[in-house]
């Protein structure tokens, strides 16, 4: 395929990445079992009656989706793809709730309908008055990039110039106490994470929403072009250096040839050894990692993918960011590798517009 161009990134995540120049107050809390997205004030985008009918995946996906569409200067897109992996899970607990304190009877479809995950991008459109290609993904820690193929998809075969496209995913607390009985989520005693050297299973939790416009052309103001992409549900942990081998080699590419890597490190022993093997194949590269800044949660990809995103246009590396770093005139080529909890594995290669 051919590649395409980034023409805007937003996020709305557990640091305060709407406002300007965020890279300096970028801050680690390793301390807290759970992290809250930072809200920005929905009512300057939503109106007040509307605002009280949204789950916070919605809310969060109609700003951040409005900055996006607004920095790369489009109305209206031509196509408008979403991924999550938990969708409007507040309002799916609401439902439930329902249908077992009133016996399954007498229900009410308003939180039903809302529930299902294709909400946010039907939101978007209603609110843009969209009648394009409007799609979501449902594919756990892969939903973000099944996106972005499915726009690069839309964009070759000229279905489209310019496609929305983003992820979002909400914490919702009766979710949030299973995830501590099955231990998904580290225990009190597990605190501080360490997410480099951990010692326990287990990570913490976030959440948030990250939209970028991808356009068959660059502009003036193109972060990055989106080269290639490579998902794999299943992969034995030997497996992991021939895995990115053969995504490089596929884009003629050597791993001296990667500026910087991004690893998703959440602080859980048992799947961490993933990127660790990774790290090993990459001597020359910047090693940067994220998710202590983002938390874990399904679509933590775009929180990520929007930090390479920044690094490559500013060309400039958060010092918070750096597992190690290396010595880089010139930031050229990003790869981004993520999977959730062993599961579902996505490399993401992007280059300096």
């Amino acid at each position: 395929m051919t590649a395409v161009y980034i023409n805007s990134a937003s996020c709305i995540s557990v640091q305060d990445t709407l406002k300007e120049n965020f890279f300096q107050d970028l801050k680690a809390d390793p301390s807290v079992q759970i992290l809250k997205a930072v809200d920005p004030n929905y009512k300057e985008f939503i109106p007040p009656a509307m605002i009280r009918r949204m789950s916070k995946t919605v809310k969060m996906s109609s700003v951040a989706s409005s900055y996006a569409l607004k920095e790369a200067g489009i109305e209206k897109p031509d196509a408008i793809i979403v991924g999550t992996g938990m969708g409007c899970s507040q309002d799916s607990e609401k439902f439930l709730k329902n249908v077992i304190d009133n016996n399954e009877e007498f229900l009410t479809p308003t939180f039903f309908i809302q529930s299902t995950h294709n909400t946010v991008s039907g939101q978007i459109a209603l609110g843009l008055q969209c009648h394009a290609y409007n799609f979501t993904y449902v594919n756990t820690s892969s939903s973000l990039e099944f996106s972005f193929l499915d726009a690069q998809l839309q964009i070759n075969d000229g279905e489209a110039e310019n496609v929305l496209v983003g992820a979002a995913d909400e914490q919702t607390a009766r979710t949030m106490e299973l995830y501590r009985l099955n231990n998904t989520i580290k225990k009190e005693e597990d605190l501080p994470a360490d997410y480099l050297h951990s010692k326990t299973d287990g990570v913490i939790w976030g959440e948030g929403a990250a939209f970028f416009v991808l356009g068959k052309n660059k502009t003036e103001n193109s972060y990055a072009k989106l080269r290639d992409i490579q998902i794999i549900n299943r992969l034995v942990i030997e497996e992991t250096p021939s895995f990115i081998k053969d995504f490089l080699a596929k884009n003629d590419l050597k791993h001296e040839d990667i500026d910087a890597v991004i690893l998703g490190f959440s602080g859980d022993i048992t799947s961490d050894v993933y990127y660790t093997r990774a790290m090993n194949a990459f001597q020359n590269s910047a090693l940067l990692y994220y998710k202590h800044l983002s938390g874990e949660f399904n679509t933590a990809s775009g929180f990520s993918t929007f930090m390479a995103c920044h690094i490559l246009k500013e060309q400039h590396i958060p010092e918070v960011m750096m597992i190690r770093s290396a010595q880089k005139t010139d930031i050229k080529n990003i790869l981004l590798y993520n999977h959730l909890a062993g599961n579902d594995h996505s490399l993401m290669l992007l280059e300096r517009a």
